[in-house]
């Protein structure tokens, strides 16, 4: 059972360690954001599981929902940037231009 922890820790914090110091293109943030949700949903899903409670066991699918929702509205932001702006790199867009 320490090794299912040690996954789901070294999983989580690789997909922050990616978000943080790996932001080129928006395509790679998003990916390590779903890595991220779905690190996050290995978790709650073995936290609801050593739970007895039919309570629990909603929670692991509203966090699957909302990373599918998080992928398609990230996806569409990357379609709509690189179509306004030609090019998907963080470096290129300022949210303060119109």
């Amino acid at each position: 059972m320490l090794y299912i922890y040690l996954a789901f820790g070294s999983s989580f914090m690789l997909g922050l360690l990616g978000l943080a110091f790996h932001r080129m293109h928006l395509l790679s943030a998003l990916l390590c954001l779903e890595g991220t949700m779905l690190s996050l949903y290995l978790g709650v899903s073995l936290w609801s599981s050593h739970m007895t409670l039919p309570s629990f066991a909603i929670i692991p699918m509203l966090i699957l929902t909302f990373s599918a929702c998080e992928a398609g509205t990230g996806l569409a932001l990357m379609v709509a940037t690189t179509r306004t702006h030609g090019t998907d790199n963080l470096q290129n867009l300022n949210l303060l231009k119109c």
